[in-house]
Order: C-alpha cells, then sequence, then structure tokens
C-alpha cells in the first residue's frame, strides 16, 4: 500500500500561518543554515577570540578569506584545504551524505543504514570545496570520520558496536541535524534515532551529543517554540556531562545578549567538562576519551549563542564563529538550531556559499522535506496498528 502524505494522514493538524514557518520552510532554514554557519566558521577555525579580532582587525562579521592567505595550500600540510571564501567544510559534507542516505532508505536509519549506505557515499567521487576537486569525501573528512570506513568497510565489525574506541569528539554530532528534521517536533524520537545512527561512529559523551543535537533541532522545529524551550528539551534528554556541561553554559548565556561579552563566559563554563584543554591546536593527554563526566565543547556552546542570539540568525551564528576553537562545527549546529526555529539565514551569505562551494543548498531540503513526510505517514501507520493490537490483547478502548 503507497503511504499517505502527512497531510493526507493528519488533516486535522493546523496549518502554518504566515509568520510561522512550516516543515518545508524550517527544513532549508535549518540545513542552508548550518552550510552557512559551516561556511563562516571554517577560516577561523582552532583560533582563540583574541587571535579572530587581531587577524581580522575586528570580529567576523561575515565571509573572510583563509587565515593563511594566499599561503592557504601549504601552511598546513597536514590540511591543505581552502578554508574560507564561501567554502563548506566536512560538517556540510557528513549532513549532505546523511540526507542522502535518507532519500534511499526512506524510513528512520540505524547503525546498519550507515554500514549500507552512509559508508559507500563516502566511497563515492563528489565535489570537495576545499580541495577544489572531485574526490572521495573520504579524502577530506577527518581521521574520526576516516573511522567509519575502516571499521565498517574493511573491518566487518558489527555497526552497533563500531564506535566504540574512536577518539570521541564531535564527529557524528556535527551531522545529525536530519535526523532532528526527520522527527520534527518529536525530541525523544529524534534522540533516540541519532544515538542508534551515531553508533558506528562514536562511544561516550561523542555520541550523547548526537542524540542531544538532534533532540534540540527537533524541538526547535515546533509551533511556538523559543531558544529557551529548545534548550529545555535537550536538557530533558540530555545525560551525565553533556547535560551538567549544557545546564551550566545555558546559565551564563541567559545573563548576555551580545556575543562579545559572553565569549570569555562561555569559554569557562564549558572548560570544566572539556577534555582537549586550553590549546586547541595541542590537546591535552586526556583528551577525548571516553567519560561519563566529560562533554564535547560544541553542542553546549552552540546551544549557549542560539540563547545569546535570542532566535537571530546572524547573531546566534556570528559568536559561535567568533568564539574560535572549532567553531565551524559550533556554527554548524547553532545555524542549523536557529534556522529551524525560524530564524532567516542572510541570502546574500547563502548565494555566496552555494555558488563558491558549488553545491545545491536547497535541494537536500526539498529531499528531505519529502522523506520527512513519507516517514511520518509510516509511522502513523505502524502506531495504528500497534494500538489495534493492542487493544485486541489488553481489552482497552
Amino acid at each position: 500500500m503507497t503511504p499517505t502524505t502527512a497531510m493526507e494522514a493528519a488533516p486535522s493538524a493546523p496549518h502554518p500561518s504566515p509568520t510561522t514557518p512550516g516543515l518545508d520552510d524550517r527544513i532549508t532554514r535549518a540545513l542552508v543554515g548550518a552550510a552557512v554557519g559551516d561556511a563562516l566558521g571554517g577560516p577561523v577555525e582552532g583560533w582563540t577570540p583574541e587571535q579572530i579580532t587581531e587577524r581580522h582587525g575586528g570580529p567576523v562579521t561575515g565571509i573572510v578569506g583563509p587565515w593563511y592567505g594566499e599561503h592557504w595550500r601549504t601552511a598546513r600540510p597536514i590540511a591543505p584545504y581552502h578554508k574560507g571564501d564561501g567554502h563548506v567544510t566536512d560538517d556540510t559534507l557528513m549532513t549532505h551524505a546523511l540526507i542522502r542516505v535518507y532519500e534511499k532508505v526512506r524510513d528512520h536509519l540505524d547503525a546498519y543504514a550507515v554500514a549500507d549506505h552512509l559508508v559507500p557515499d563516502l566511497l563515492s567521487p563528489r565535489w570537495i570545496p576545499e580541495l577544489e576537486a572531485e574526490a572521495l569525501p573520504l579524502q577530506r573528512i577527518f581521521l574520526a570520520e576516516k573511522w567509519i570506513v575502516a571499521r565498517l568497510h574493511y573491518g566487518h565489525i558489527d555497526p552497533r558496536e563500531a564506535g566504540a574506541g574512536n577518539i570521541v569528539n564531535c564527529g557524528a554530532a556535527m551531522y545529525m541535524a536530519p535526523v532532528g528534521l526527520v522527527n520534527a517536533g518529536h525530541p525523544q524520537a529524534a534522540y533516540a534515532e541519532a544515538l542508534e545512527v551515531a553508533a558506528p561512529h562514536q562511544s561516550s559523551y561523542g555520541r550523547e551529543a548526537a542524540g542531544a543535537f538532534a533532540a534540540a533541532v527537533a524541538a526547535a522545529c515546533r509551533p511556538g517554540a523559543t531558544p529557551e524551550t529548545v534548550v529545555e528539551a535537550a536538557l530533558a534528554l540530555a545525560k551525565d556531562g553533556t547535560r551538567s556541561a549544557i545546564e551550566a553554559v545555558c546559565e551564563v548565556a541567559a545573563r548576555h545578549d551580545d556575543f562579545a561579552s559572553a565569549l570569555t563566559p562561555l569559554r569557562a563554563a564549558v572548560e570544566p567538562f572539556d577534555t582537549v584543554g586550553p590549546d586547541y591546536r595541542a590537546p591535552s593527554l586526556g583528551a577525548r576519551r571516553p567519560s561519563r563526566l566529560h562533554a564535547i565543547e560544541e553542542l553546549p556552546v552552540a546551544l549557549g549563542m542560539l540563547l545569546v542570539g535570542g532566535g537571530d540568525y546572524r547573531r546566534t551564528v556570528l559568536g559561535s564563529v567568533n568564539y574560535g576553537r572549532d567553531c565551524d562545527s559550533i556554527a554548524t549546529m547553532s545555524g542549523a538550531i536557529v534556522g529551524a526555529l525560524g530564524g532567516e539565514v542572510p541570502a546574500d551569505w547563502a548565494a555566496t556559499v552555494a555558488e563558491a562551494s558549488r553545491l545545491d543548498l536547497h535541494s537536500p531540503a526539498r529531499t528531505l522535506a519529502e522523506v520527512a513526510r513519507e516517514v511520518f505517514a509510516r509511522d502513523l501507520e505502524r502506531r495504528r496498528a500497534h494500538e489495534e493490537t493492542f487493544t485486541a490483547l489488553a481489552g482497552t478502548r
């Protein structure tokens, strides 16, 4: 039987008002917002707010060029990428890859979907903006993401267990926005699905952050959602050090409405939970190891900047960018959440990023919106079948 559309399955659902973005609009704003945040943060990733201000003569206020100028290709041989000038990074490459998995599966994803579909996608040639060439995504993604291919394609590890042993970082969390969008308005379902999807990639607080981020995106899609309700939804589901870090950072963020004044206090708030240490490019000996007490830095700071920005896209994302450190991932996350809330992504930024990266930023959103409706229709069918079965078993009405 061909599944009905979400509109057919739930005809009584309220239509979005002219001032309340609907599903398609929220998905578009979230995904475009994430990509633009990624591109803005890329050229200043790894630096401190003070270094960013010195390099650019003040805070970053839009798209900037590479940190090393024309020497970007040779300045850091370990990462010869053209970060800047509107190029997206691996955060967006992985996000779009996950959307292509949803496009194939057209249902909720699990760890086996990662093995069966995401891994082959990472081994298929694509245009890589930072390399300015067509190449395998595997050749661009970071070591923690290469782990997925090594463990699943070459090691044939059980996908549900493959994330164990990887360095614990934000690698899985950074591309989980599609999970939140497919489960729009249902943070609990987004959290559970993201934990499953992240299982082949991450463990410990890296995997937990993936769940909490997806939940935040799903919560942001609710009509009437605010930055505060998004944080509440994340806190209701997050566990251990991740929950503590979000709580600590957001308590501080609530006292600021200007990102310039919030940069140092937010770093101080998350520092006790962050294992990387004060020098982002020289991690401490205890960095990125599993722990129930710690958290990745990126998600708590992204949620903190969401509060500081008050739901405004520019303020939220520019705060994330000027925070420095892993700011492309922070801005990817905050951009997705504030976009899902309905924050408007500056059209000139989006156009520049799309042109520079040679990517259609809107096509993935259209695909995901279509899949989300199909998944919702299937969920309704499954729930009704369960209700009928349970009623027959329990004799309830």
